[in-house]
């Protein structure tokens, strides 16, 4: 789902892969200048979906041919109705085989050209999809009967998934799922809870790849319906220049404030988050302009692009779309993916209030300023201009609340994209009166953003069926049972150490693990300890969630902090420090959520929601000075303790915490005013300085 969204219309993505952004190059307060940015470089480097082949001529047909029958697919099953699992999950996934196999090289020496190897793998994905497509019946009504045949299909099926996952995906998915693929057959050896009697190859594959409970099962249906849609979705507003525009509604609304830039990068990322589900994507997308006016006003290097990284980071739980996860959570739940995207408003505008507070309480601490008045443009000339790009967005959260599938919401979403930009091209075409050339070109463009989409479908494709092999494991075996009580019984029944313990895993697992795969792994071998011990499941699956997120910040693998510190020319570890200390609401909210689900919006009404957001959010004023060290005036470490644990009383949402939070807070920030006060009284002439 890599999808980067920086340029402006006309832009090809062909163009944006070997354009660099050279108008970013600009002089630091340090009087160093920072190099060019190249997007393709840094994409390449940071996400590994974003490693593929560039090809020219007939390979470039070929690969355009296969990814524009794959969105034809798609969208014809979202339209007409979608086939039976046994079809549509093969079919989707065969496609994203192929493309993997002649797009990712199986090593960097190979990139720049297609191997043997890679033909025949891919020829062997076509093979298998036809075969699964022509036996469907036969395997259905056989089913735990498998013949040889079955059984080597089912084999090399496997072992394609792995492949082409290590391929696109990277290495640390693929470790685990092989981890959890041997446990099937060599439980009976292991030691304690976590031994089963283990199972023989023949049932090991058929369960893993004929059943709807391994690769083919629900994260793979998943992608096939719902995802797959949104980042086709996502593909047309980038053709319509959304991401432009988006910086330019950020600068017009934050420009002009104390640090204006980096309060840019804050909104443009919880805008993009919104047609994004990449971390790294975000970061290079947004930063690539943000970071370099961060560094140009003053920021430190690893400051700027830990603001962004944080920021961008975020975009993953910004609703209504969100990351794909939340679509696979939506299933697993079985809660309407709407209530998931209301869940998680209160914590995502946590999350990003407490990024915007730390920014802001940082640029009145150094005294920096905000960006010229002819260096921002006017809010009210732009909604007038490009307001209609908002029409999509609008179009989906409508088809939402309407109680529409996410399937149908997504389809509408696209339609409306594509009107509305048909609309504007058109206006622009007979004003120029190059009507023609202009609706040939438009064409060209959204037959791009079709391929555009397909191709950005193949990782997050990959990353679900990989996630199959955890689901299949559970399912075989009872895993996720033995891990819940596990769990319990390292925390020795204490709620507390086993969100503890639950984030610990969620972070380790989610260095360089995709967020759907993250969650799915989370969800089927963590959720479930929370849930034995009475955690709401909503709440249970969020927590997970939000924990698979950050891990993209989290130190010693940051990939979006990282990809941050690449264009600032920063520390790429203290620009992980840096980001994970932005994201603090990230670490401490979801604790807060589990204690009291009305942070979720469950059981709760808009009145109560109303205090708890106000609560929460002068709590987040409260973190955040105490994190910076400065609210008025700089504080020492007890009144920093003050604001802390004021601010942590405010975020927890019942009414007696929030009036002791509260008076905290009022008393932190009385001192900081008499302090201020102090200062600011001239010395009595004549008298004694100290």
């Amino acid at each position: 789902m890599a999808l980067i969204i920086l340029r402006e219309r006309g832009t090809t993505m062909d163009e944006l892969d070997r354009k660099p952004v050279a108008d970013n190059q600009v002089e630091g307060m340090d009087g160093e200048l920072i190099p060019e940015v190249n997007v393709d470089e840094l994409m390449a480097k940071y996400d590994k979906e974003s490693s593929f082949r560039r090809y020219k001529g007939i390979m470039a047909i070929i690969i355009s041919i296969i990814a524009l029958a794959f969105a034809g697919f798609q969208l014809y099953t979202a339209q007409f109705g979608i086939f039976t699992a046994q079809i549509q999950r093969p079919v989707h996934l065969c496609f994203a085989l192929v493309l993997a196999f002649l797009l990712y090289p199986a090593r960097k020496k190979s990139r720049k050209r297609l191997t043997v190897v890679d033909v025949i793998l891919a020829l062997a994905t076509v093979a298998i999809g036809i075969y699964m497509v022509v036996n469907v019946w036969e395997l259905f009504y056989r089913a735990g009967d498998y013949t040889t045949m079955d059984l080597i299909v089912g084999a090399i099926g496997i072992f394609l998934v792995i492949e082409a996952t290590r391929r696109v995906v990277g290495l640390p998915i693929v470790i685990i799922g092989l981890v959890f693929l041997l446990y099937n057959y060599f439980g009976k050896y292991i030691p304690g809870f976590l031994q089963h009697r283990g199972f023989p190859v023949d049932r090991i594959v058929g369960h893993m790849w004929f059943t709807t409970e391994g690769i083919l099962g629900i994260p793979l249906g998943v992608s096939s319906t719902f995802i797959f849609l949104f980042i086709m979705f996502g593909a047309f507003l980038e053709k319509t220049g959304i991401g432009k525009f988006f910086i330019d509604i950020a600068n017009a609304v934050a420009g002009k404030a104390a640090g204006g830039p980096a309060k840019v990068a804050v909104i443009t990322s919880a805008l993009e988050g919104t047609v994004s589900g990449s971390s790294v994507a975000n970061t290079v997308g947004s930063g690539s302009f943000t970071i370099p006016m961060m560094i140009k006003l003053g920021y430190k290097r690893e400051f700027a692009g830990a603001v962004e990284a944080a920021a961008s980071t975020g975009g993953q739980i910004m609703p209504p779309i969100m990351g794909a996860a939340a679509f696979l959570m939506s299933e697993f739940t079985n809660t309407p993916y709407v209530e998931i995207a209301k869940s998680a408003v209160i914590p995502a505008l946590l999350f990003f209030a407490g990024i915007f507070i730390t920014v802001h309480l940082e640029a009145k601490k150094t005294g920096l300023k905000g960006m010229s008045k002819e260096e921002i443009p006017s809010f009210w000339a732009l909604m007038k201009r490009q307001g209609y790009l908002f029409l999509p967005l609008v179009a989906i959260i409508y088809m939402l609340v309407e109680g529409r599938t996410p399937t149908l919401a997504a389809l509408f979403g696209i339609y409306t994209a594509i009107g509305v930009d048909l609309i504007a091209t058109l206006v622009v075409a007979i004003r120029q009166k190059k009507l023609k050339a202009t609706m040939i070109e438009f064409f060209w463009d959204c037959v791009k953003a079709l391929e555009n989409g397909a191709r950005g479908a193949v990782g997050v494709a990959l990353a679900c069926a990989a996630a199959g092999i955890i689901v299949g494991t559970v399912t075989l075996t009872g895993l996720g049972l033995k891990m819940a009580d596990g769990l319990v019984t390292l925390a020795g029944g204490k709620l507390l150490l086993t969100l503890f313990f639950t984030m610990i895993t969620s972070l380790i697992l989610g260095m360089g693990a995709p967020t759907t795969a993250n969650y799915v792994i989370t969800s089927t071998i963590a959720a479930p300890a929370l849930i034995k011990l009475g955690v709401p499941m909503l709440a249970a699956h969020m927590f997970v969630f939000y924990f698979g997120i950050v891990a993209d910040i989290t130190p010693p693998v940051a990939l979006a902090a990282f990809a941050g510190a690449g264009i600032a020319k920063a520390n790429p570890l203290k620009t992980g420090v840096h980001a994970t200390k932005l994201a603090i609401a990230a670490f401490l909210v979801p604790y807060f959520f589990v204690y009291s689900p009305s942070l979720l919006m469950i059981d709760t009404n808009w009145i109560e929601a109303i205090r708890v957001v106000i609560g929460a959010l002068l709590g987040m004023v409260c973190v955040g000075a105490a994190t910076e060290g400065w609210f008025l005036i700089d504080s020492p470490w007890w009144e920093r303790i003050i604001f802390l644990v004021g601010g942590l009383l405010l975020i927890e949402p019942s009414i007696m915490t929030d009036l002791i939070g509260a008076g905290l807070m009022v008393f932190a920030i009385f001192l900081q005013v008499v302090r201020r006060k102090k200062r600011q009284t001239p010395t009595p002439r004549g008298a004694a300085v100290a």
